[in-house]
């Protein structure tokens, strides 16, 4: 269920009450009952590009990644494809986290070859179990947007980072190109939700995607947003028109 009671920019629209508790439960939920085909799903419905926008963002990394020892969260990791991506240029370790256990669970079982340097962990993007300080960089690709607070997300991400580390956001974003744009929009608000929602055999998850990215900070209000929050050398790029957008910043 959309809640009508959340700002539009603060956190995910998704959930009864409009508050942080019952958005996470319903994020959870959510998720939990789409992780069977959230794979096929995504590589399906954006024509294989989510593939090359999550290996962009690991190279966007790679410098932190080739330090022996290195240590990096790649949050709301889901089924891991992002975690994967980083962990084939990672010289150190890298965690997936997530707090939808069935989505872990599929991380898991597509480990393989990969196990050596990516581990998965059952945690909330909102309350981190690291300390203070204590990672070299911290990654989200296409969960952020779900998170019920954006602000405390970005306050924990900072928390944890060290002084140097690194913050890679990348999500969903307002389409620029002028011709592309209103096809792109049909589709995302028309298409998509009926065709997700077929295979899927679920039909809120792909309902609610389009609402979410609409009410979602566009790509200059998160940059000001992650600005705001103590990031220096903020900067994005766009992907596709800016149907994806990757947001990086410098914790000083």
């Amino acid at each position: 269920m959309i809640s009508a009671a959340r700002a539009p920019g603060q956190g995910s629209p998704l959930g009864p009450g409009g508050d942080e508790a019952s958005t996470s439960a319903a994020v959870r939920s959510m998720f939990s009952a789409v992780a069977h085909r959230y794979d096929f799903l995504n590589h399906f419905l954006s024509l294989g590009r989510d593939i090359a926008w999550r290996r962009a963002t690991a190279r966007a990394l790679k410098g932190i990644l080739a330090r022996p020892g290195s240590r990096v969260v790649d949050l709301c990791c889901g089924t891991g494809d992002l975690s994967f991506s980083l962990g084939r240029l990672s010289q150190g370790l890298v965690m997936g986290a997530d707090f939808c256990h069935p989505m872990l669970a599929k991380a898991r079982g597509k480990a393989g070859a990969h196990a050596r340097r990516v581990h998965f962990l059952e945690a909330d993007a909102l309350h981190l179990p690291f300390g203070d300080a204590s990672l070299d960089a911290v990654t989200s690709a296409f969960g952020f947007r779900n998170l019920a607070n954006y602000g405390r997300g970005i306050e924990e991400m900072r928390r944890v980072l060290k002084s140097g580390g690194r913050l890679a956001i990348l999500e969903f974003s307002q389409v620029r190109w002028p011709i592309f744009g209103p096809l792109f929009r049909f589709y995302f608000r028309r298409v998509l939700p009926r065709i997700g929602a077929w295979i899927s055999g679920v039909e809120g998850p792909y309902r609610y995607l389009p609402d979410s990215v609409a009410r979602f900070p566009e790509q200059e209000s998160l940059a000001e947003k992650l600005r705001e929050a103590g990031f220096h050398n903020v900067s994005y790029v766009n992907f596709t028109g800016g149907v994806a957008a990757l947001h990086v910043g410098e914790k000083l």
